[in-house]
This record gives structure tokens, C-alpha cells and sequence, in this order.
């Protein structure tokens, strides 16, 4: 009987040593008004309670949050009403010091014979430390959503606030290029164009490279012709290969019919900024060529050049925005964010891109795409040739032109642009409010928008125009320096005829003009 006693006294103390040492606070209370009738020592470590403090009473359920300890509740009924023979919980406890400290619970039910529950079994475990941490990520994620916000906030407005004047200097830059110049006169405006296309490509890679940051690109991925889209990256690189003298080749052949899942704007983006980098680091002479390479569900496009390669203990930075590896002291222009950007773009199209270069012996850079399934033939002859095709002459009747916009330069750069079409009346108004009533007094046959007004936005005038049984039938070019992804996509979806990004490309917008004159006179 002795050794019995001793026994059951060991294990007591084993069972209370272990309890003592365990993370959780063991406790069990009636169902019925949650009064605990065991609770283990360890409480007073994580809670500052000694046991007798607790035992006995429902006072403790006081220092539960009203809202957490009736989560707790009903969380308890729905589990014991579905006959569960357990559930977890989290909540907060006031702590004795004071302090606000985070508890999770394992409940498990204690029932009689008839399926009664009688008691609750709790094992509680101090959280706090994980929820301060959960805490403070969430915080911190929500100041780098706040930031990133405000960043591309500022992009964005950044981007209007520049692309504006540059309108200006661009579009009138494009009037006088059509006027006879001396050699002088052409050489002076063709540095102007230069200067201003290369400022326009940093604006735009600056925003494209903040978008893909935030997450905000625009990708659209369909089957791409390998050969299609090379070809025409080819064709835009030959001027800039022919002035430098290197010589352009394709191993890319069309009846191989390699196709890609890729967004094909973003794709020949990718393959314009290698080929220029191949051509503008190459020497007179050299060749940049253009091949591909099949791999395991995959294609790999490759642009190889005879440069003068790129040194190993270099080659980590190509890929970093700005990072030029002291090409400016060689004359090179750029600005240093191509392959930043050629980076970006070709991962947000589910893509990788790499190099291999010695050097004295050359570079390759290379790109790998998911490999697509042809698409469906194409139904020839759908294109619509009336809006491809520039008008010279419009019918004698006189039309009509408003213009709603309220930059000065931009108004004159637009009153000279349709100054070459001398059937063309322009109307103009600087404010949204204004361009309403003229539209209304004047019905013009064609309305061209600005999207920042000083009175009222330019996508609200569209939908007033489009509201308006006067004017709904009049089409709206609307012209905005906004490139945020799903600008155009917009304003297209709200009625616009068409969108034009500042700066303003002349010969484009002559060609849209005088299109849509033509069906507008002709309908």
C-alpha cells in the first residue's frame, strides 16, 4: 500500500512538473457559467494570476475584451451544437501588470453519457509576440502600399507636368521639320527632335519601371510570332545600324514558325532595347544578329553582337536602373534604364533574360519565353484601310474642330497643325464647362479633348458629351499625357473615337483628323 502511495505521489509530482514546465495554461471550467474548477500554476507566469485568484469565480471573464470573450462564447455554442469535440480561438487578456496580452485557446468538450456538455479542457498559450510581429508587417505593408501610392502618384502627375511642355517643344519641332529649312535650320532642328525623343523614352521607361515595382503593369500575353515580331524590331533598328554602320542579320525564318506567349508591344520593347544597345556598342563594321534556340518548353531569343564585350566583375550591374558601367565618358547616349526595363518587362511576361559576353570578342543577350500554339488563322482583308491612309484633300465643305484645352502652347501647336487643312475650322475652349455649350452651338464634326482642365475632368465632359442627345454623335479624340495602365482602355469604354498620348506625334494626328473628317462628311 505504501509503494502505491509512493507511486501515485511520483507520478502527481511528474504530472505537475510537467504541466508546470508547458507553454500552455491548462485549465478546465463548467459549461455553464465558464467558472474554473482547475487551473495550472504556470497561469501566473504567463498572466500574472495566481491560481486562488482565479479559481471559483466568473470575475475573470472580466478581463477578456467584452467583444473577444462574446466571440469566445459563440464560438463555444456553435461548436458544442454541432457536436464538435473541439475548437480554437484567439482573443486578448488583461494582464495583471496592466499590460494587453494575446491568448490562443484549444477548447476541447467534456461531456456526460447522454452527450451533455458538462466541462471545457482549455489549453491556452500566450501569442502576443506573434501578433505584435503580425502587427507590425501589416503596418509596415500598409506604409509601403501608402508609398508606393504616393509614388506613382507622383510619377503620374510628374508625367503629365512634363509631358505637357514637351508637347509643345516636340509638336512644333514636327511643324517645322515640313517647311523648307537650310542645311543650318535642319541640322539645328534635328538636335531639338533628338534631344526631345530621348527625354520623351527616359519619361517613359522612368513610369514603366515604377509600374513594375508596384505591380501595376499592364501585360496582355497572347501567341506571338517569333519571326513577325523580330522582323519589325529589325526594320526599326536599320536606320540606327545604317548611320553607325554595322550590319543587321536574322537566323530567325518564318517557315519555322515559332510562336511565344507574350504581350507583343512589351515583347518588340524588349528586342528594340537589345538591338539598339547591340548596334550603339558595337564597332563600324560590326554585325548584331538576331537567333533562337528551342529548350525545354521554352524559346530562347538571341541577340548576339561583335562589340567589345562586357568584363566579368561588370556584368552583375548591367540589369540595375541608371548603371551605365562608364559608358558616358565613351559617348554612348542612353540613359542607363533599357535593361532595367528589358528586365522587368520580359519576368512580368513569365520570362527570364541573361547574358553571355567576353571580352574583345563580343556579347549575347538573351530572353526566354514560354513556348504558345500558333493562334487561329487570321481572316484577311478585315482591316479597316479607312483610318490607315492619310487624307490630302477633304470635300469642300468647311469642318468643324473643337478643341477643349487649356495649355496656350498646346492650342497654338494644334491652330498651326490645322492650319495645313484649310477646310478645317478650329473652335476652341480653354475650359471643360465651355466646351460643352460650344459643342452644343456649334456641333462640330470632330472634338478633340485634353484631360486636365482647370474646372472640370476631361473624362467627365466625355460623358456629359456622350449623356447629351446633341452631342453623343459627335466623335471625341481624347488627348492626355496620363500613360497609367487602363488610361485608354477607359476613355475608349466611356465613347471616346480614339486617344492620343502627349507629346503629340503631327503626322499621326493629321492622319486621325483628316480619317475621321472623311467618314464624319461621309456619313
Amino acid at each position: 500500500m505504501a509503494e502505491h502511495t509512493t507511486e501515485v505521489r511520483e507520478d502527481r509530482t511528474f504530472l505537475e512538473q510537467l504541466i508546470a514546465a508547458s507553454p500552455s495554461v491548462i485549465w478546465r471550467a463548467n459549461a455553464d457559467d465558464m467558472s474554473p474548477t482547475y487551473i495550472s500554476p504556470n497561469v501566473e507566469q504567463v498572466l500574472g494570476y495566481a491560481p486562488r485568484e482565479v479559481l471559483g469565480t466568473r470575475d475573470w471573464t472580466n478581463l477578456i475584451p467584452s467583444g473577444d470573450y462574446e466571440e469566445f462564447r459563440a464560438a463555444a455554442t456553435t461548436a458544442a451544437d454541432q457536436g464538435k469535440a473541439q475548437f480554437e480561438s484567439e482573443h486578448r487578456f488583461l494582464h495583471k501588470n496592466g499590460t494587453v496580452r494575446w491568448i490562443h485557446t484549444l477548447t476541447r468538450f467534456e461531456r456526460d453519457p447522454t452527450g451533455k456538455t458538462t466541462s471545457v479542457l482549455n489549453f491556452s498559450q500566450d501569442i502576443t509576440a506573434r501578433k505584435v510581429a503580425e502587427e507590425t508587417g501589416e503596418q509596415a505593408r500598409l506604409a509601403a502600399e501608402r508609398a508606393s501610392l504616393a509614388k506613382n502618384d507622383f510619377l503620374s502627375r510628374m508625367s503629365h507636368e512634363l509631358r505637357t511642355p514637351l508637347n509643345a517643344v516636340l509638336g512644333f519641332a514636327q511643324l517645322l521639320e515640313m517647311d523648307p529649312l537650310t542645311p543650318e535650320q535642319h541640322e539645328s532642328l534635328s538636335y531639338i527632335l533628338k534631344a526631345g525623343r530621348l527625354l520623351l523614352d527616359l519619361i517613359n521607361e522612368v513610369l514603366d519601371i515604377a509600374r513594375i515595382e508596384a505591380g501595376r503593369l499592364g501585360i496582355s500575353p497572347e501567341p506571338v510570332a517569333v519571326a513577325e515580331v523580330t522582323q519589325e524590331a529589325l526594320a526599326l533598328t536599320a536606320p540606327l545600324a545604317a548611320d553607325r554602320d554595322v550590319r543587321l542579320r536574322s537566323e530567325i525564318f518564318e517557315n519555322v514558325g515559332s510562336y511565344v506567349l507574350a504581350d507583343r508591344q512589351r515583347l518588340k520593347q524588349v528586342l528594340l532595347n537589345l538591338l539598339s544597345n547591340a548596334v550603339k556598342y558595337n564597332h563600324r563594321g560590326g554585325h548584331v544578329t538576331l537567333s533562337e534556340e528551342a529548350l525545354p518548353g521554352r524559346l530562347r531569343i538571341r541577340v548576339t553582337d561583335t562589340g567589345a564585350g562586357i568584363p566579368q566583375e561588370k556584368q552583375g550591374r548591367l540589369f540595375i536602373p541608371f548603371e551605365r558601367l562608364g559608358t558616358v565618358k565613351g559617348g554612348v547616349e542612353g540613359t542607363g534604364l533599357g535593361l532595367a526595363l528589358s528586365k522587368g518587362l520580359t519576368e512580368a511576361m513569365g520570362g527570364s533574360i541573361g547574358v553571355v559576353s567576353q571580352v574583345g570578342e563580343g556579347s549575347t543577350f538573351w530572353i526566354d519565353l514560354p513556348v504558345a500554339d500558333a493562334p487561329p488563322e487570321r481572316v484577311e482583308g478585315m482591316e479597316d484601310e479607312g483610318l490607315v491612309s492619310t487624307v490630302s484633300t477633304l470635300s469642300e465643305r468647311t469642318s468643324t474642330v473643337l478643341y477643349i484645352e487649356d495649355n496656350l502652347s498646346n492650342l497654338e501647336l494644334i491652330e498651326r497643325i490645322l492650319a495645313r487643312r484649310p477646310s478645317v475650322k478650329l473652335v476652341s475652349a480653354m475650359q471643360g464647362r465651355l466646351g460643352l455649350t460650344l459643342a452644343r452651338e456649334h456641333q462640330p464634326d470632330l472634338i478633340l479633348l485634353d484631360q486636365h482642365l482647370p474646372d472640370i475632368p476631361g473624362d467627365e465632359v466625355l460623358r456629359r458629351l456622350q449623356m447629351d442627345l446633341r452631342t453623343r454623335l459627335i466623335p471625341v479624340v481624347a488627348i492626355s499625357a496620363d500613360q497609367t495602365p487602363g488610361h485608354s482602355d477607359r476613355l475608349l469604354a466611356a465613347g471616346a473615337h480614339a486617344c492620343l498620348t502627349k507629346p503629340v506625334d503631327v503626322r499621326e494626328l493629321i492622319r486621325l483628323v483628316d480619317a475621321t473628317l472623311k467618314l464624319r462628311i461621309g456619313s
